[in-house]
């Protein structure tokens, strides 16, 4: 376990002074990395916490969670205990148990990290884990990207000391510190994709290849090598970044797929797309950059890359769309993915605001809400005029990807107010009404 200590220095994981969190299950792993972290936080010169995360999935959960508070309190480690509701967040999200729990986790880290509580977080990756994550991504159609594994530190945030360290050097290191620890049932269960890895294929592979882990981990280093000479070569001087949008020069693609395929994956990664992008996702890019002007494909996590002339342009359209019900009223309130709504009362002598909405508010149903657009919806245009909701937004060329995050004050089906687009003809200011509302929309 001492060569953790010369891999923490060699690749910088950690600077003095630092709070780190350990990711702690109760397992041997991560009981062993907590203890080694904690039993050389001198030396290190940093401070160690605990973070223990029930995902609700099994039974047994609340009695692990007991386990590690015991075990962190005999040591003197402060210890941050969180559960989140894997099922459900698998429900919402359509996903796999495995991914909706690793997601619930990685959201307690992030928030940690964001709030100052702790500087980095420690996960208890291994020589095995490294070896069965290169072959997942091997086996779903990943390039050198996905062969060099799991990195040593991930974001500036996510750390693994133990990725030069085997499972057998763990246990060992676990029964001569007398660290307790508790088996997680569900590893067993060869249902979960990894599970079936690690019990099923690795085990035949093993007996074959005894040396077999080790050799994919070298494997790793030297496709590491590779890639980063290969990276350092490549030019990406020419790419057009605008935030959720990069615009790539079809050009790119008369070169080598050596260097186009990593020209792609930096373009996604500006986009904030860091992996399940595999080499067919890559010849469909290459394929369309040679297509007519307009055409447009589809990419995980809702990216949507479009022919544009001597341009591809790769679009992030995916967007947490939060709940919005609000009865009308003076002030503010943010609608994510469009921007934020500004209400105020003002003189109807002073509508001189080419860039707002003025409504007379005393024509609003007193049921109206903001809300976002439904099935059904109907809107009548100022000046007069009956349309479905859908037609007029795309009279008025508001994009796709907009419109279900546009804020709609609304009576029933009867939509009165389109954020930053229209006022209904039924809100009209006129006579001698001497207030208005007026609204301005900043976006984001």
């Amino acid at each position: 376990m001492e060569k953790i200590l010369d891999f923490v220095k060699k690749n910088k994981l950690i600077k003095p002074g630092e709070v780190i969190g350990v990711g702690v299950s109760g397992g041997v792993d991560s009981m062993a990395l907590l203890h080694f972290l904690h039993s050389n936080k001198e030396l290190l010169d940093i401070d160690v916490v605990a973070i223990h995360i029930n995902h609700g999935i099994r039974e047994e959960s609340d009695d692990e969670a007991l386990f590690v508070l015991q075990k962190c309190r005999e040591m003197g480690v402060r210890v941050y205990k969180f559960t989140i509701d894997s099922p459900k967040i698998a429900k919402d999200k359509k996903v796999s148990i495995e991914t909706a729990a690793r997601d619930g986790r990685y959201g307690v880290f992030e928030a940690l990290v964001k709030k100052d509580i702790v500087d980095k977080i420690a996960l208890a990756h291994h020589q095995s884990d490294q070896a069965e994550t290169i072959l997942m991504h091997i086996f779903r159609g990943s390039g050198l990207a996905g062969a060099r594994g799991m990195e040593p530190i991930r974001d500036k945030i996510y750390i693994r000391p133990m990725l030069p360290v085997s499972k057998e050097e763990i246990e060992d290191y676990a029964s001569m510190n007398g660290i307790e620890y508790v088996e997680d049932s569900s590893n067993a269960d060869t249902n979960y994709t990894r599970n079936y890895l690690r019990h099923v294929v690795m085990k035949d592979i093993l007996k074959k290849w005894p040396n077999a882990i080790e050799a994919i981990n070298n494997f790793a280093l030297a496709v590491c090598d590779d890639d980063d000479y290969i990276k350092s070569v490549t030019n990406t001087n020419a790419l057009i970044v605008d935030d959720k949008i990069v615009q790539m020069p079809c050009s790119y693609f008369y070169g080598s797929s050596a260097i186009y395929s990593r020209i792609v994956f930096e373009t996604l990664s500006l986009i904030g797309v860091k992996k399940d992008i595999e080499r067919k996702h890559i010849e469909m890019i290459k394929e369309l950059a040679f297509s007519e002007n307009g055409k447009k494909i589809k990419l995980p996590y809702d990216i949507v890359v479009s022919k544009e002339y001597d341009f591809l342009t790769f679009v992030n359209n995916h967007v947490e769309k939060s709940k919005l019900s609000k009865g009308l009223k003076i002030g503010e309130f943010e609608a994510k993915g469009y921007g934020k709504v500004v209400i105020k009362r003002v003189k109807t002598s002073n509508m001189k605001d080419e860039n707002a909405l003025y409504f007379d508010y005393r024509k609003v149903p007193k049921d109206a809400k903001w809300r976002y657009r439904e099935d059904g919806d109907v809107f009548e245009k100022f000046g007069g005029g009956t349309k479905k909701l859908k037609s007029f937004l795309i009279d008025k060329k508001i994009p796709v990807r907009v419109r279900d995050f546009i804020p709609v004050l609304a009576s029933e089906n009867e939509v009165y107010v389109i954020a930053g687009v229209e006022v209904s003809e039924k809100l009209r200011v006129e006579g001698d009404v001497p207030t208005c509302f007026k609204l301005v929309l900043e976006k984001e």
